[in-house]
């Protein structure tokens, strides 16, 4: 689930997470462990669909950061998913994300197999999706040969990642350069993001750009955002969460998706999430979710989420 809270990317690496186990600390170097362990009963929104139990997420995430001193700070990630391997599908790697970097005051500069970008787009807040979460996530928003750079420049946050053609190599899967820029000021959040891709040597380029504005009212938060993917679709998201009680939040949304060829496509979900008050990183949730597509009856899920 997307948040809409923005938070610094420079924190987020080198500062401990909440959720973390700090495994080691000591002499200048930290290792935490994070786990955030997804299963849910789910039928999909389509056609004659069944239900059955899926793994998402099954994630183990390591990471490690070193004092370098005079502000200088060396951090390294390795996360493990295994969703598939929970599901018999054995093809691929159950390597996630894998990368080291350095860090300096608001800088950090990360090079490995990690998320690109614009990554960090988007309002959505659906548990599981029919429709992309946007056009970014359609094209694909994460790569193996990737160089990326975060700052915080003021109140901006400015993402930028490279993603190397490798051509020839056996990682090779493309190439993209991707930019993300936000901020956030009395309750307002705005970003805007673009990226420009392609999938082999041979193909042609495509960009895609976007634009998302979030409000925090306190009662409500609501978003929206909109994604053009060049020659292919648009697409528009609109989401609000609203906070019913100190352990309990409901989400309603809507994604449109308007092909340059086909007819357009509408889904809506709704979903409540209830965090144990005992253990804030333990929540139940359920979903609803369909779309205006013909002979398409609606889905549902619940499940259990367990974090550290």
């Amino acid at each position: 689930m997307k948040k809409l809270i923005l938070a610094s990317a420079i924190m987020a690496i080198t500062a401990a997470t909440a959720n973390a186990a700090t495994i080691y600390e000591g002499n200048g170097l930290k290792y935490e462990i994070k786990g955030d362990w997804q299963i849910q009963l789910r039928q999909d929104a389509g056609e004659d669909e069944n239900p059955d139990v899926e793994f998402d997420d099954l994630e183990i995430k390591n990471s490690i950061t070193y004092d370098l001193q005079n502000g200088l700070i060396a951090f390294g990630q390795l996360d493990f998913g295994f969703k598939d391997e929970a599901e018999d599908k054995r093809e691929g790697s159950k390597l996630e994300e894998a990368y080291v970097g350095l860090a300096y005051e608001q800088v950090a500069v990360s090079i490995g197999k990690r998320d690109l970008a614009s990554d960090e787009f988007g309002v959505e807040a659906a548990y599981e999706n029919t429709l992309s979460e946007d056009g970014f996530d359609r094209q694909g928003t994460d790569g193996d040969d990737v160089i990326r750079v975060d700052a915080t420049l003021g109140m901006v946050n400015l993402i930028a990642s490279v993603e190397l053609d490798a051509e020839g190599e056996s990682s090779e899967n493309g190439e993209a350069f991707d930019i993300f820029a936000a901020t956030e000021f009395s309750g307002l959040e705005l970003a805007a993001a673009y990226q420009t891709r392609k999938e082999n040597t041979d193909a042609d380029s495509v960009d895609t750009w976007g634009v998302s504005a979030a409000y925090d009212a306190g009662v409500v938060k609501v978003g929206a955002d909109y994604t053009d993917v060049e020659d292919t679709e648009e697409q528009y998201n609109l989401v609000a969460i609203v906070p019913v009680a100190k352990t309990t939040k409901v989400a309603v949304g809507a994604v449109n998706v308007e092909p340059e060829q086909g007819d357009d496509v509408t889904e809506w979900y709704a979903n409540v999430t209830y965090t144990f008050p005992a253990q804030k990183n333990v929540s139940a949730f359920a979903e609803i979710a369909d779309t205006d597509e013909d002979n398409v009856d609606a889905g549902f899920l619940t499940g259990l989420r367990v974090k550290f």
